[in-house]
């Protein structure tokens, strides 16, 4: 014999806490074919060593006041980290640009000379566009593009 026992319902309304993707930190992480070639470059243009994280498969930088950091690691060895991810040429197609601000119109002329004597590529020389920005295009020796502009 079953018995059956009636419920009242609440007279208030459950709310389920959402935990939103908060996390502590982000970088970035890029694939490059040759590390010498990448450390040499960005020491060049005058990005600061993340030291505690270069190894024989990575090298890593800090990127900007803040410290937004970077990691270029040898391709063959992320896309076997990131399984079921693979990266494709860096030179002709890009799934990120990285844009970095200058403060003057001399600073970007300043800095699209390091990088053409850094190695790096001038996609679109520094040029006015806009309302008041002033900018040009690098890639890196991987082809990774970075849009750097004064606002």
């Amino acid at each position: 014999m079953a018995i059956s026992i009636p419920l009242k319902e609440p007279n208030f309304t459950l709310t389920k806490k959402i935990n939103h993707m908060k996390p502590k930190m982000i970088w970035a992480n890029l694939a490059v074919a040759d590390l010498e070639r990448t450390q040499k470059f960005y020491k060049a243009i005058g990005c600061t060593p993340n030291n505690p994280h270069t190894s024989n498969e990575l090298v890593s930088f800090f990127f900007g006041e803040n410290n937004f950091v970077i990691h270029f690691f040898l391709k063959n060895i992320l896309e076997a980290n990131v399984k079921g991810v693979s990266f494709g040429n860096s030179q002709t197609s890009n799934e990120i640009i990285f844009t970095v601000s200058a403060e003057t119109n001399d600073q970007v002329d300043q800095w699209a000379s390091e990088v053409k004597k850094a190695g790096g590529t001038i996609v679109s020389e520094p040029e006015s566009f806009g309302n008041n920005y002033y900018g040009f295009v690098f890639a890196d020796p991987d082809g990774h593009k970075f849009n750097v502009f004064k606002m």
